[in-house]
């Protein structure tokens, strides 16, 4: 199978990450610092919803799960930006935070809510995806941007390991994997949970971080989370048209390769590092995830690639 792992290039890769450093770092200047009382304040000023809600004007509907609140692409943003001193960014869809826990508390977690828009993903490729080398180059490549973050005053970022092997579900069309992250000395290692929902126009796209310690409340609540949101008839995979319908340049592999790849550029990216941390530091992922896809989409292989 040819171009398996055209996301997975060291030399692009470092210089996305350098640009991705610039940008967040000059957004996050620029925000002015915020008081305890302040964010306290912010917190009370969220409007969390439950029941029935519909994404992106017809896109796709959530039914909140138990135990669970929305915060819409606003109330987000404030979270992200304000709260967890993200670079400014364009709001998410929304994001799913359990109902027990402020934002602002150490045993905090959510599941920020996004749609890529870059066409049909085709799944051919399911079933020949090995993820045990996969796992290794994007190892690799992580470890070949680490000089430059330490340049820049941030630790290093060490790609473990799968803390849940990538899994995709062909009669739902969902994708989901968890991995294993450390950041520099830090004793304790940071979990990412990712879960890509397939479309006819895109990707639906669920990232929820959380500590390694928090694995098993993520494993348990994820079932709950995909069964919750579904993209609504007319958007949904088994619509595609392939007369008239965009097809995304890229495959399942480079769902899960550039995924982490995005997250693992100069920053810790995630907010529960971050909270368990008590303090504000540079996170820029949400902001510069979508662009940096852009940069290694690769051109729609001929007739022939797909054959082999």
């Amino acid at each position: 199978m040819k171009n398996l792992f055209p996301v997975l290039l060291p030399v692009r890769l470092l210089l996305v990450s350098i640009l991705c450093f610039a940008i967040s770092a000059r957004a996050s200047a620029d925000q002015p610092q915020i008081t305890q009382d302040q964010a306290e304040a912010l917190v009370a000023s969220l409007h969390p919803q439950e029941g029935q809600i519909v994404l992106q004007d017809g896109l796709a509907t959530l039914h909140v799960p138990a135990g669970f609140r929305f915060f819409d692409g606003a109330d987000s943003n404030t979270v992200l930006v304000k709260l967890w001193r993200n670079p400014p960014q364009p709001n998410p869809l929304g994001m799913l935070m359990p109902a027990d826990a402020s934002p602002l508390s150490e045993n905090g977690w959510g599941v920020i809510i996004t749609y890529e828009s870059d066409g049909y993903v085709k799944d051919a490729d399911a079933e020949k995806i090995n993820y045990s080398k996969l796992l290794t180059e994007m190892q690799k490549d992580a470890e070949s941007t680490n000089g430059k973050r330490e340049q820049a005053g941030y630790p290093p970022i060490h790609l473990v390991g799968w803390a849940k092997t990538p899994h995709y579900d062909q009669a739902t069309h969902k994708l989901y994997w968890a991995k294993e992250l450390k950041f520099g000395q830090s004793t304790e290692n940071t979990l990412n949970y990712d879960i890509r929902m397939l479309g006819r126009g895109g990707v639906l796209v669920l990232s929820a971080v959380a500590t390694m310690a928090q694995l098993p409340i993520i494993e348990q609540a994820t079932p709950g989370i995909l069964s919750a949101i579904e993209f609504n008839p007319g958007r949904r995979y088994g619509d595609f048209n392939p007369k008239s319908d965009k097809v995304a340049t890229y495959g399942l592999a480079t769902l899960v390769a550039g995924g982490v790849a995005a997250k693992l550029g100069l920053f810790k990216g995630l907010w529960i590092a971050l909270l368990a941390a008590k303090k504000f530091i540079i996170i820029g992922v949400v902001a510069i995830a979508a662009s940096f896809r852009k940069l290694f989409k690769r051109k729609a292989p001929s007739s022939s690639e797909q054959s082999t």
